[in-house]
Order: structure tokens, then sequence, then C-alpha cells
């Protein structure tokens, strides 16, 4: 186990994921350690779990010992609670994620199938020996279900993502796609915008300057301050992304009368575009989803990106052209009557949630063939 990646080159944590998701990569997860963002009163310890043969590293788990559930955004409150009342201590236990990004990607980093089971094997040994309620593996993608045993408890949950699977060439193609009131609801969000005189410069970190850093980590501040939630990424970590993934760091700003007025915070990595955080300092209608949401498509079909995650919830992103997809996570439960009744309980939510997908399905906006 190490307790930070300082621990651990560079080239050989990034060598065993394939696809290039920014946030396995070493200079993101370090840079969250290095630059305060890990602070241990919100419950993040890092313990990350390595493999290694013949001195070369073969596999390896981003992981972190938690005392809380802050944020996850895979909710067991209520796994917690029916300990507690049972008289047993859930905390801490022990997660393989990305701290605060409900984002899909590699979390059983290793190029050969048997290096992901032997890692599995490795984790559940850990939580043993030590004596945790439980190990989980949350938003990992669907191609590493195949490593997991009946013993790791399967949950799934409903996000919206923008697929280019049309072959869209700009942001009027994607649009014909659309129903009549979907297309003019969106020309309509759009004017309103450009009627209030807003206009946007996306930046990727190297062409950020320090006052375009300073602004977008000042909304992203705001945003939290609004919601009443304590904001973990510092600004330093934000010159740290622009200076060590300087074209995966993404920056939306909205300019107004010479002044920036809301960004949104983005990153990139393969063929896929990932939203994260956004603010505004005025509310001007429609700079939402023209920041957040039509921002993004536009850099996605210049660049040639294949989908946009613009982060969780939110149904209203379906009349915006996002489409319900299914997350995933994996949990491990030591003692065996709660891993029985959770069996039953994650049977029952994931029924649930697939009929809910569906009835999100037949509120496309697009046009029916």
């Amino acid at each position: 186990m190490l307790a930070s990646l300082e621990e651990i080159d560079a080239s050989a944590w990034d060598a065993l994921q394939e696809g290039g998701n920014p946030f396995l990569r070493h200079a993101f997860l370090a840079g969250l350690e290095r630059h305060g963002c890990l602070r241990p009163d919100w419950g993040w310890t890092p313990q990350h779990l390595t493999l290694w043969r013949g001195g070369a590293l073969v596999a390896a788990a981003p992981g972190y010992l938690k005392d809380n559930s802050h944020g996850e955004f895979v909710f067991d409150h209520a796994w917690a609670h029916a300990y507690a009342r049972h008289g047993l201590d859930y905390f801490p236990k022990w997660l393989c994620a990305v701290p605060y990004s409900p984002v899909t990607g590699p979390r059983l980093l290793a190029r050969e199938a048997d290096d992901r089971r032997h890692l599995l094997e490795a984790i559940r040994a850990m939580a043993e020996s030590r004596g945790l309620s439980s190990a989980h593996v949350n938003f990992h993608r669907e191609d590493e279900d195949a490593a997991f045993g009946d013993a790791w408890l399967p949950r799934i949950d409903v996000q919206y993502h923008w697929r280019n699977e049309a072959g869209w060439r700009d942001f009027d193609d994607f649009l014909a796609a659309m129903d009549h009131k979907h297309r003019k609801n969106i020309r309509q969000e759009r004017a309103k915008v450009a009627r209030a005189g807003v206009t946007f410069r996306t930046l990727h970190g190297d062409q950020a300057q320090a006052r375009d850093l300073e602004a977008i980590h000042g909304f992203y501040l705001q945003t939290f301050a609004e919601y009443g939630n304590a904001p973990a990424l510092t600004l330093a970590f934000l010159r740290h992304l622009a200076t060590e993934m300087p074209r995966d760091l993404v920056l939306i700003l909205a300019d107004q009368d010479g002044e920036t007025v809301a960004g949104a915070l983005c990153l990139r990595g393969g063929d896929t575009f990932y939203g994260r955080y956004w603010g505004a300092s005025r509310q001007i209608p429609g700079l939402h989803f023209e920041t957040c949401y039509y921002q993004g498509i536009e850099y996605c079909l210049r660049e040639g990106l294949r989908v946009f995650e613009p982060g969780a919830q939110g149904e209203h992103k379906i009349a915006r052209g996002f489409l319900p997809a299914l997350v995933r996570s994996r949990h491990w439960i030591a003692d065996p009557d709660f891993a029985a009744a959770l069996a039953a309980w994650c049977r029952d939510e994931a029924a649930s949630v697939r009929g809910y997908a569906k009835m999100l399905q037949s509120h496309t906006p697009f046009r029916r063939e």
C-alpha cells in the first residue's frame, strides 16, 4: 500500500492505462494530494494498492481509506446507517475511485486480465487483514466487469451523456437531428445569451492566463458556497493542472462588457470531454445551458470528440441532447449477513434504475425515424 502517489514513478503508473483518461493520470491524482484537496477531516486518506512482478509495476488501483461518504457520488448512506443500527462500524472503508469525480474510467489499472483479478484478490485480502467493513470500486468501466466475482455486489445508476454516433459535423447538423420543439427551444436559449452581449473563450491549460484560472476558481468557490458545500479543489491544484496537463484542462469562459462573468471547468481525454464545475457572477437567461452544455458540444464537434459527460444528475439535460447512460460500481462487504441482505437490496435497486432509464429513453429530443 502506498500512502502517496509521490512514492511511485509517474511514467510507470500512467503506462498501466490505455486511452488517456485524464482523471487516472498520475499528475491528476498526485496533484490532489500535493495541493491540499484531500483533507483528512473530509475523510480522504490515500491508500493506493500496487502489484509488482520482477521489480516492474503490473497493476494498481487508486485507493483511499474513508471515514465518511463525502465526495463519492455512489450513495451508501443507508448502508452506513444500517450498520450503526446493529452496533457495527461501517467506517473506515476502502474506496477505489477518483475523489470528487463521478466519471467513468479504468479503476483496475493493468494491461492483463489476470492481473486485474489478482488486484481484486489483493484488495479483498487487504480489507480482511485490516478488519474493514467493506471495499468499493466506483465508476469502473463496463469492460472491467468480468474481473469481479459474485462476492462483489454490482450497483448501477443513471447519468446523461452526449454521444456523436451519427457523425454530426457541426452544431446545426446536431440540431437537425432533433424534433422541431427541442430544436426551437435550444435556438431560443442560445439567442438570449447572444442578445445579452455574452461572448465565449475556450482555452486549454497552456493558453490560460493567471487571471483566467483565478476567475474559474472563483466561480467554483461561489457555486459551492451557494449550495452550502465545502469546496475541495484549490487554486494551486488548478495551476498544477494547467502546467502538468496543459492540453487536458479546458476552460470555457463567458465575457460580458469586458468582464468574465461565468465559466466551466472541464477536462478532455481520449475521445471524451468531461464537464466538471461551473459558476457565474451574473444571472443571465440561458447562460448556464450555453456555458455548460452548448459550448461543450461545439468543442466536441470541432475537436472530433465522440462523447461528452457533463457531470452527475439532471434530467433537464435530456432536452439538450444528453441521453441516459448507466454507470457502475462494485462493493465487497465483509459481514456475510449484511452482504446477503445488501445483495437483495442491490437487485431491487438495479431493477428500479433500469426501469427509470427505460422511461427516460422515451423522452429523447431526437426525431424518430
